[in-house]
């Protein structure tokens, strides 16, 4: 299976985030709690309006964005639940997972929340495949499974119903995710597991048989932990919120 490509997103010291305050920009995806600020490739700014948090950073923080991997295909999939193939009804078997996006707008120095946004994801199945690619490991073209898209409610929010993603050699656990907070902006990113977590899903099947994974969040390059999962146990399977906010201007 092919590795996704280097990181693309640029993260800064506090000094350098200070440095860039007041400059304008391209769009910057944020969350809501102070941290490191990163950058979109190309932009030269964070929000010239936000208020100051802990050490004198934004009260509203950049994530940071990262590669879209070679398995990113537009679907146009607007659904809720994406464990099926939409061909066949069959569903992908795995832990449960509800991942809701609160998506915000950046402005004025806080965080509203941002109706009309398109949030998608995609992500691998138990046995670490990609739906609807060619790769030398396999060929799924035409199936559909473990993609989709959503718009922001009035509350900002998108939510998901798919499973916990498996693993493949050379990449930690992922979900891949991209925002567009409008026609023409988008952000793309990617959202991680805890390890001690996925180790303790991967102990049963279907993704026990798959064996022991070989990559750690540790040994990742694309890894950020301003892009780890708060996961909670919820039913029979896990739930998870995911904050992040846009300065879409």
């Amino acid at each position: 299976m092919e590795n996704d490509d280097s990181p693309v997103g640029q993260i800064l010291s506090r000094r350098d985030a200070l440095k860039l305050l007041g400059l304008t920009g391209a769009a910057l995806l944020a969350a809501c709690t102070p941290g490191q600020l990163t950058s979109t490739p190309g932009a030269t700014s964070v929000p010239t309006t936000s208020a100051t948090g802990v050490g004198g950073l934004p009260a509203c923080v950049v994530r940071p964005e990262e590669t879209e991997g070679p398995y990113y295909v537009d679907e146009d999939l607007d659904r809720s639940d994406i464990r099926s193939d939409p061909s066949t009804g069959e569903v992908k078997e795995g832990v449960p997972l509800v991942l809701t996006f609160n998506v915000s707008q950046v402005s004025n120095g806080g965080c509203t929340p941002l109706e009309g946004a398109e949030v998608e994801i995609w992500h691998c199945d138990a046995a670490g495949v990609y739906s609807d690619v060619s790769d030398p490991g396999f060929n799924t073209q035409g199936q559909k499974f473990l993609r989709g898209s959503q718009v922001t409610d009035a509350n900002g929010q998108a939510t998901f119903t798919t499973i916990y993603p498996g693993w493949y050699s050379g990449r930690t656990v992922h979900i891949h995710f991209k925002v567009h907070p409008s026609a023409n902006k988008v952000f793309t990113s990617q959202l991680f597991f805890d390890d001690a977590l996925s180790d303790q899903v991967f102990a049963n099947e279907p993704y026990a048989s798959k064996g022991q994974r070989d990559m750690l969040n540790s040994s990742d390059r694309i890894f950020s932990d301003q892009l780890l999962l708060n996961v909670t146990q919820a039913n029979e399977g896990y739930a998870a919120i995911f904050d992040i906010g846009v300065d879409a201007s």
